[in-house]
């Protein structure tokens, strides 16, 4: 039977302690493989990205993310060891489309969807018109349906039976919007991830405008600030988004300096504090070198929005509460306007939850995906 041996206090203390630190040390190599797991399917991704980028003409919309033939089984290196959920083993509606924001791609859902092929999911990302790897010239971009399009054109190639859920965040809230209007068949669920979720006749940016206004990120002409009181005979209020489009320092004239401006791009380090101020360096690092100029024509669009089409979609929205892109505040506005079926909300999230809760997002979409 081996021998027994006694110990004193002190040597269970020693030995309590030893196995706290061994257990923080299991703890801390467990999440560096996690990263690590994480950085490789990235690496994958953007391989696959490339190629697709040297097979396909600009014409054609890119789209990273599972197929049948890609499924990890167990033996997958890759896999980790996970075993996908009961429940999704015979769920029919698996499918996960995913819609990236503003200046951004289907590069930043690369956390997200390794971990929703993990749970035995299908996520497919999608870039935008003029976004990602797309070769359209962002100045071209000028209405929501061309930004949308690639969105569309995939939704509308499905089989006759299918459908999707789709997942917008920040400003593809809109094309997600756009989408439950002229495809809401093929819709079964729209997720809109600290997003812009507009009523009829409202344009996307106007639900940032407030934002930047109460942060004065473009405020640069000093003799315009009082503009909106001013009490001379042709003095007129101008909404933020009109004092946007005359004062903003990150407005670009693709067309030419008398022409109208055709996008915009904050500065980088304007770029951290509103959207990055908890996301892991590498990750921020990343978007540095990948975001993109954000066409102006599609988010200045108002949408027109029906109660037959739109307004039968159901809608879950995902609040972001440590968002200083999009405040608590404002998300809790559209949810009052326009009640969404449910609510979910991340604690310590920044406007980029797939990289600075990457697990809680998983979970949560997860959870509406199982939603009778």
């Amino acid at each position: 039977m081996g021998n027994l041996i006694c110990m004193t206090k002190k040597d269970t203390r020693d030995n309590n302690h030893g196995s706290k630190s061994k257990r923080m040390g299991r703890s801390q190599r467990k999440l560096l493989a996690e990263e690590e797991f994480l950085h490789r399917q990235a690496l994958s991704m953007a391989l696959q990205q490339h190629q697709l980028s040297q097979r396909f003409d600009g014409s054609m919309s890119r789209r990273i993310g599972s197929t049948s033939s890609r499924r990890r089984n167990l033996s997958d290196p890759f896999s980790n060891g996970k075993q996908a959920p009961d429940f999704l083993e015979n769920m029919k509606l698996n499918k996960l489309v995913l819609v990236h924001g503003e200046g951004f791609g289907a590069w930043c859902w690369y956390k997200t969807i390794a971990l929703l092929e993990e749970a035995g999911l299908v996520p497919i990302a999608i870039d935008l018109t003029g976004s990602g790897i797309d070769l359209a010239d962002t100045n071209s971009v000028t209405t929501l349906a061309e930004y949308s399009k690639p969105l569309i054109s995939y939704l509308e190639n499905l089989p006759e039976d299918e459908q999707v859920i789709l997942v917008g965040h920040s400003t593809g809230g809109a094309c997600v919007s756009y989408a439950l209007e002229h495809c809401p068949q093929k819709i079964s669920k729209a997720i809109f991830l600290c997003a812009t979720m507009v009523s009829d006749g409202q344009r996307p940016f106007d639900v940032f405008a407030e934002e930047l206004e109460e942060k004065k990120l473009y405020r640069i002409k000093k003799a315009n600030r009082n503009l909106a009181s001013s009490s001379g005979p042709k003095a007129k209020t101008l909404g933020s988004t009109e004092r946007f489009m005359q004062e903003s320092q990150f407005l670009i004239h693709g067309n030419g300096k008398d022409k109208p401006p055709t996008g915009f791009m904050f500065e980088k380090q304007q770029m951290k504090g509103l959207y990055f101020n908890q996301s892991p360096t590498k990750d921020v690092a990343l978007a540095m070198v990948s975001m993109r100029a954000i066409p102006l024509g599609p988010v200045m669009e108002k949408l027109s929005l029906s109660p037959e089409k739109y307004g039968t979609g159901r809608r879950f929205f995902i609040q972001t509460l440590d968002d200083r892109a999009l405040s608590p505040d404002v998300q809790e506005k559209l949810v009052r306007d326009s009640p969404p079926e449910r609510v979910f909300k991340i604690k310590g999230s920044d406007h980029c939850p797939f990289f600075s809760k990457p697990q809680s997002l998983h979970k949560i979409l997860l959870e509406i995906a199982r939603i009778p």
